[in-house]
C-alpha cells in the first residue's frame, strides 16, 4: 500500500466588495476594454474593513470542513500560502488556528507569493506522507489591494483579495496513477529574477512598499516555466496530457492561462477559468479555482487535476493530484 494525501472538502471566501473594471477609469487612464484585452480581467473582491487575511482564511477553511463533514477537531495541522498576513508575526496559521477554536497540532505559513499555494500543498503532503500529521488544512489567502500602488495602471488593476482551502486527509493506495489524492509534485525558484516582481519595501528596509512588476518579463518565463513544472509533475505520476481531466491553473491572466494550456497540448475546454471574476487573487488563486470549479460541478471524484503556478522569487511549482 501506498500512502497518498487525498482531498475531502474544499470551500472559499470572497469580500462583498466587487470592483468593476470601469470604477478604474475614474482615476486611471485605462478603460474597461482595454483591462480585459489584456488579461481577461472583468471584476475583482477588495476586502472591506471588517475583512483581514486571516479572517478570510478562516471562513475558507470553515467551508472546507463542512464539504469535508469534518470539525476542527479533526484538524492535525494547518498550513497557510500568503505573502499578505495581518501582523510580521505571528503567523496567519496560528490566528486561523485560534479563530477555527483548534487546540492541537501545528499551523505555520508559507510564502512563495503566486506560488504559495502549489508550495504549501506539496509541503502538506510530505507532511502526510511522513507520519506527521493525518489530515492538514491546506490555505491561500491574501490582501494584495493593500500593496497596491492605485497610480501604475499596470499592476492595480489586475489584483483581487480572497481565500481559498483544500482539506486533505491520509488514505492507503495502490500506489499507481489510478489511485485518489497527490500523486507528484514539482518546485523550482530562481533568484537572479527577483526584480521581475516584488514589493519595494518590507520589515528590514523600514518600509511597507508597493507590488512592482516587469510584466512582459513575468509573461515571458510564464509560460514556459509553467508548462515545464506540468510535464516534470505529470511524468513523475505517470500521466500525460490525454490523461488529464482538468488543469486549474494559477489564475493570473488569461493570455498566460491560454499560452501554458497550449504547450501543454491541453484544450481550454479543460482548463478552469475564474480570472474574469476574481483577478489574481496570488496565492488563493488556485484554491479559489478549485472551490468554484467544484461548485460549479466540473470537478468530480475520479478527475485527474494538474495545477500549477508562478509568482515572485521567481518561484514555479505543479500539483498532480486524482480527485
Amino acid at each position: 500500500m501506498t500512502l497518498r494525501a487525498v482531498v475531502r472538502g474544499v470551500g472559499h471566501f470572497l469580500p462583498a466588495r466587487v470592483v468593476e473594471n470601469a470604477e478604474f477609469e475614474a482615476s486611471l487612464d485605462t478603460t474597461d476594454e482595454w483591462i480585459k484585452s489584456r488579461s481577461g480581467i472583468e471584476r475583482r473582491h477588495f476586502a472591506t474593513e471588517s475583512d483581514t487575511t486571516s479572517s478570510m482564511a478562516t471562513a475558507a477553511a470553515q467551508a472546507a470542513l463542512k464539504d469535508a463533514g469534518m470539525d476542527v477537531d479533526d484538524i492535525d495541522a494547518i498550513v497557510v500560502a500568503t505573502s499578505t498576513a495581518d501582523l510580521t508575526f505571528p503567523s496567519a496559521a496560528t490566528m486561523v488556528q485560534a479563530q477555527l477554536g483548534m487546540e492541537r497540532g501545528f499551523a505555520f505559513d508559507v510564502q512563495a507569493v503566486c506560488a504559495g499555494f502549489v508550495y504549501a500543498l506539496s509541503n502538506a503532503n510530505a507532511l502526510i506522507l511522513s507520519g506527521q500529521a493525518k489530515r492538514v488544512m491546506v490555505i491561500g489567502a491574501e490582501t494584495f489591494s493593500k500593496i497596491m500602488d492605485w497610480t501604475d495602471r499596470s499592476t492595480c488593476v489586475l489584483f483581487g483579495d480572497g481565500a481559498g482551502a483544500v482539506f486533505l486527509e491520509a488514505q492507503d493506495g495502490a500506489g499507481t496513477s489510478a489511485d485518489r489524492g497527490i500523486l507528484a509534485t514539482d518546485l523550482n525558484s530562481d533568484g537572479r529574477h527577483r526584480d521581475l516582481l516584488y514589493v519595494d519595501g518590507g520589515v528590514s528596509t523600514g518600509t511597507s512598499g508597493y507590488l512592482r512588476m516587469q510584466g512582459n518579463q513575468v509573461f515571458r518565463h510564464a509560460v514556459e516555466k509553467l508548462a515545464s513544472t506540468a510535464h516534470t509533475a505529470m511524468d513523475r505520476a505517470g500521466v500525460t496530457a490525454d490523461d488529464v481531466t482538468w488543469v486549474v491553473p494559477h489564475q493570473a491572466n488569461i493570455r498566460i492561462i491560454q499560452g501554458t494550456a497550449k504547450k501543454m497540448n491541453v484544450p481550454m475546454e479543460r482548463v478552469v477559468v475564474t480570472v474574469q471574476d476574481h483577478g489574481n487573487t496570488s496565492a488563493a488563486s488556485i484554491p479559489l479555482a478549485l472551490s468554484t470549479a467544484r461548485a460549479r460541478g466540473q470537478i468530480k471524484d475520479g478527475d485527474l487535476v494538474v495545477t500549477e503556478a508562478i509568482g515572485g522569487g521567481l518561484a514555479w511549482g505543479s500539483v498532480v493530484l486524482r480527485w
